[in-house]
């Protein structure tokens, strides 16, 4: 559910790169569900392996929007250099009221051009700060969990009785007596002096 919520705002923000990341995760969420229910550990191992991979993305989201090690929070980058556009949040933000102002010699629906954003209760950037760490969390979560629940299926497999295969004292078992003691009690019951003590 975060992981929609997050797509829908980058959908709104036309930020190509996290939409393109939240819809792999999304894919790979359903993949451990499904591996969980139908009690596939492979699929949980690729959930797990991906979790790591979706901690170090949102680690860089956040390194962008703080502009950690030369990176900018005004650059194109996550929308592939395709469009000008910024988090939605950077307008739409708690408290952030658009001043606009008309261009002059431009007439029709884009007529207006974007100035600037005044009164925000919270910056943007800590929004989408907040959002991957939130992300980083839910997957530390999701990887421990997906580690508890290989290791329990796992135990599983190994303890399973194939029908007495594992058991020291299996229910089904032959009779193991050597063969010369078999062959001892039929000459016993052949023989006339068998017959005599039967009688």
């Amino acid at each position: 559910l975060a992981a929609l919520e997050r797509q829908v705002f980058d959908f709104l923000g036309y930020q190509w790169a996290p939409i393109l990341a939240n819809f792999l995760h999304i894919i790979i969420v359903i993949l451990g569900l499904f591996g969980t229910i139908q009690y596939r550990p492979r699929y949980i191992v690729v959930y797990a392996i991906w979790t790591a991979i979706w901690v170090t993305w949102n680690i860089f989201i956040i390194c962008f929007y703080l502009e950690v090690g030369g990176l900018s929070k005004d650059s194109e980058l996550l929308t592939f250099n395709i469009s000008r556009h910024q988090s939605w949040w950077s307008e739409n933000g708690p408290g952030c009221v658009r001043k606009e102002a008309s261009m002059s010699g431009i007439k029709g629906l884009e007529s207006h051009s974007y100035i600037s954003v005044i009164g925000c209760a919270l910056e943007y950037r800590y929004i989408e700060v907040m959002h991957s760490s939130f992300q980083i969390l839910i997957a530390l979560v999701g990887f421990v969990y997906a580690c508890y629940v290989v290791s329990v299926f796992t135990e599983e497999e190994d303890s399973f009785d194939f029908i007495g295969g594992f058991d020291p004292f299996p229910l089904y078992h032959v009779n193991e007596k050597p063969t010369n003691l078999l062959f001892k009690q039929t000459y016993l019951l052949i023989s006339p002096a068998g017959f005599s003590g039967m009688e």
